[in-house]
């Protein structure tokens, strides 16, 4: 029989942090019209939907949704968004990913939104780990954990029970 996954954030939990994420997104752009919600496709881009639906309840904020496509395996390759980057051009972005490990896949994809002038930008992670190889930090975070680099962080954004588990 198979053990069973330490759960770290059950269903209700993930909502919370997600609105809890999304008030601070509010906050921080509180004067603008538009935000930028550039989700790291798979997971990332589900929060960032999650997020997109919790800002136009709690604000007048017009969120903006575009799939980042990243590859994982090899980030140095060439990264596609569904936004073209004039949309995005003098607005605030933030850089939504469900865990933040290495930094390997949020550093490329900073390091791809650098080539346009921003007005602001951001980073939100709902589980940000303690491994980090390169200088990137999240700005808004469901929560924090120190563990082994052994260990996984498993994030489930569909279907009808979330949850973020320790592998």
């Amino acid at each position: 029989m198979a053990t069973k996954n330490n759960v770290i954030l059950n269903h209700d939990e993930i909502n919370h942090k997600i609105r809890r994420i999304a008030f601070q997104i509010y906050e921080t752009n509180v004067n603008e019209k538009e935000v930028i919600l550039a989700g790291i496709d798979k997971n990332g881009f589900i929060l960032a939907k999650k997020l997109k639906s919790i800002l136009q309840k709690i604000s007048d904020i017009n969120p903006i949704l575009c799939k980042v496509s990243i590859d994982k395996k090899n980030p140095q390759a060439e990264i596609k968004t569904s936004v073209s980057s004039e949309d995005y051009k003098n607005k605030s972005l933030v850089l939504v990913d469900d865990v933040l490990n290495s930094g390997t896949t949020l550093i490329y994809g900073v390091k791809h939104f650098l080539n346009v002038p921003l007005k602001q930008f951001k980073t939100a992670v709902l589980v940000n780990r303690n491994h980090k190889k390169y200088p990137v930090k999240a700005d808004f975070k469901g929560i924090s954990l120190s563990t082994s680099l052994h260990e996984h962080i498993n994030v489930v954004l569909e279907g009808k029970s979330y949850e973020a588990a320790l592998e």
